[in-house]
């Protein structure tokens, strides 16, 4: 029996599509939860929103977060409600060139 492709939420593409304009941080998790090294090297580091941390937790997982300026966030939220983020406004492509690109599909 062939298996069916799972759908791909557009909303999602797009918010992962404007994640790829902003800056990226790797760090590794070692003894602390994954969220707790993250907000340890944001606070250390100063870095300022927005901005991507990938938390390696072990040799097999990642996890992803988004630093806003509302807080620390799952990077797949911001993805699937990157309208409610004003930081990531700056980087979405005007919605005029959005249906250029589908009508010339």
């Amino acid at each position: 029996m062939a298996r069916r492709r799972k759908r791909k939420s557009r909303r999602r593409q797009e918010g992962r599509r404007i994640l790829e304009h902003v800056p990226q941080y790797s760090i590794e998790s070692g003894e602390e939860k994954p969220v707790t090294a993250a907000r340890k090297f944001i606070q250390s580091e100063g870095i300022l929103p927005p901005a991507l941390l990938l938390v390696k937790r072990n040799e097999h997982t990642t996890d992803r977060y988004f630093w806003a300026e509302k807080g620390l966030f799952g990077a797949q939220y911001v993805e699937e409600n990157h309208f409610l983020f004003p930081s990531l406004r700056t980087l979405e492509p005007p919605s005029g060139q959005e249906l250029l690109a589908l009508a010339g599909r």
